[in-house]
């Protein structure tokens, strides 16, 4: 029995704990699953495993906000399931993820959420909680998203503006899915980019006998993804919803959604592993495998300086959120497209290598701070998605999800060393400083030294609460000051016009004759006027003026001599 006590008793030692907001030199100690004290000198039951974090930082577990295990989409299942991604997860020092339940068209929003739960719940290491997709209006899919959100711990819908004819919506539907979000207490979350333009552009690319992956980013371009967060951001402020933009992968999106927040607009912002650190560039390469590796939608950009742009606006919160957008294809399911860009899988890895990565070019590139870095890997989403304060931050009563951190160590990112799935990574060979030495979810240590000691099925799936205080406090008080108010004015007491009856048959008038005008075979007689001078004229009451005769020459008066 105390064996089995002292198991479930942790004490990290000697690092400096990283919040979002600061960072201390604090001990930890954990009991189970939770964090029971944070400070120096702790007084603590004996029996505890201890966890020398000298020299270390101490941070709260990573929660990746976009992953899609195990899922099936555009013909091919990406090869990651619950079980193989959540330990990628782990290994990288993520805790907490959110995975995607998407329904086909005309499907129950309920049964795809069900499969979902279903595939997770026996594999999943860590903690994780679940979007479900809209892919379609009407009045089923309205009384679902009410069970969900009641009865089913689901408090944020995903929704596509463009993939037209399987998952996008028009702007009426995302009208509607955004007031029933508003009303629910739920968040929508938009994958923003003219649907109608990208068919259309990707049609004359191949008209042109454009067949590879450079056609992404032709078909692609990033006016597309600027309009439609322009016109997202305009129907979320129309219905009062708040909005979450996924995927912002260009400067010019990324500019709008900048210029929505200073006009004081609830709407948050998510890039991606990729977006943040590569260009698309390999769209180009002469190797079609390559290329196609790097198909993800939207495109990366073709603009060298996009990544550190995107960069920066993590930094300065203009985007708030980092995922990974982890959807693993291997280059033989990619090659269903060898002969029509239309048809490769969109997809990239990420889970595993997302916070090293970060560290690397945000937090070592000089981009952002320690405390910025938990903030757009870890806090934000907590914040955003009701998580917070059980996840997303070190405090006594918050979930034990921590990771310890080492700054100063170096890990050279391979596909041959890899936990994730997939034949490619993207960030082959890059040198990352900041590596995970140990990884703790719920009061367990699953990784640590190198070492994954997690079986599956030990993580839990999170319900989450609608009406996310990090949101909707703001937003109610921004609806009190724009609610729309009727004027109070003392009513109008004059005369009122009658109104004409336009296109109906009009009552004569007893003084007015009106001559008849035939029609022969349905085409009017040039030769009829319907213009009469006889009868009685609408200025006979006036009175007569008097006539006098003018003599002019020929085009009128003139000065000069006739």
């Amino acid at each position: 029995m105390h064996a089995s006590a002292s198991a479930l008793r942790t004490l990290i030692k000697g690092g400096r704990v990283v919040n979002d907001d600061c960072t201390q030199e604090a001990d930890v100690y954990i009991e189970n699953g939770v964090v029971q004290l944070v400070g120096r000198e702790l007084m603590i039951p004996g029996g505890a495993k201890v966890i020398d974090a000298t020299g270390k930082l101490v941070m709260p577990g990573g929660i990746d906000t976009s992953t899609h295990f195990q899922e099936t989409f555009m013909n091919a299942t990406s090869v990651d399931d619950y079980y193989h991604g959540t330990k990628a997860a782990l290994v990288g020092g993520t805790t907490t993820i959110i995975g995607y339940a998407l329904p086909d068209k005309e499907n129950s929003l309920l049964e795809a959420f069900k499969k979902c739960r279903d595939l997770a719940d026996p594999k999943v290491c860590c903690d994780y909680c679940l979007h479900v997709g809209i892919t379609w209006w009407g009045p089923q899919v309205q009384f679902e998203m009410e069970e969900l959100v009641k009865e089913h711990g689901v408090n944020s819908f995903q929704t596509y503006m463009t993939y037209k004819d399987q998952y996008m919506l028009r702007d009426n539907e995302l009208y509607q899915v955004f007031r029933a979000c508003k009303s629910l207490g739920a968040i929508p979350c938009v994958h923003a980019e003219n649907g109608e333009l990208v068919a259309e552009g990707a049609k004359e690319a191949l008209e042109l006998g454009i067949t590879g992956p450079e056609g992404l980013d032709i078909s692609r371009p990033e006016e597309l993804e600027a309009e439609a967060t322009h016109r997202a951001i305009t129907i979320a402020n129309r219905t009062h919803s708040p909005l979450y933009l996924v995927n912002v992968s260009s400067k010019s999106a990324g500019d709008v959604i900048a210029s929505a927040k200073m006009q004081g607009k609830i709407i948050y912002g998510e890039t991606t592993l990729a977006h943040t650190t590569l260009n698309g560039s390999s769209y180009y390469h002469p190797d079609w495998s390559h290329a196609a590796a790097h198909v993800t939608a939207p495109p990366l950009r073709l603009d060298a300086s996009t990544p550190n742009y995107l960069m920066s606006l993590l930094a300065n919160d203009t985007i708030n959120v980092v995922a990974s957008d982890h959807r693993p294809f291997t280059i033989k399911q990619k090659a269903i497209g060898k002969e029509d860009f239309t048809k490769i899988p969109h997809g990239v890895t990420g889970v595993q290598d997302r916070m090293t990565v970060i560290w690397e070019k945000g937090v070592v590139g000089g981009k952002m701070d320690e405390n910025c870095f938990v903030a757009v890997t870890s806090s934000n989403a907590a914040k955003i998605f009701n998580l917070y304060p059980k996840k997303g931050r070190i405090v006594p009563g918050a979930d034990a999800d921590i990771v310890v951190w080492d700054p100063e160590a170096i890990r050279t990112i391979s596909v041959s060393t890899q936990v994730q799935g997939g034949d490619v990574n993207l960030h082959e060979n890059v040198r990352c400083h900041g590596v995970p030495l140990v990884t703790i979810s719920r009061g367990r240590v699953v990784y640590e030294d190198g070492i994954f000691t997690c079986a599956e099925g030990t993580g839990k799936f999170c319900p989450l609460r609608p009406f996310s205080e990090f949101v909707y406090k703001k937003l109610i008080q921004r609806e009190k000051n724009l609610t729309a108010k009727a004027v109070d004015r003392a009513p109008y007491v004059g005369d009122v016009a009658m109104v004409l009856n336009v296109g109906k048959e009009t009552p004569a008038h007893p003084d007015v004759q009106f001559r008849s005008v035939t029609r022969h075979s349905g085409v009017r007689d040039l030769h009829e006027s319907s213009f009469s001078l006889s009868g009685s004229q609408v200025d006979d009451h006036l009175p007569k003026r008097p006539v006098s005769r003018v003599l002019a020459p020929p085009g009128g008066h003139s000065n000069g001599i006739w």
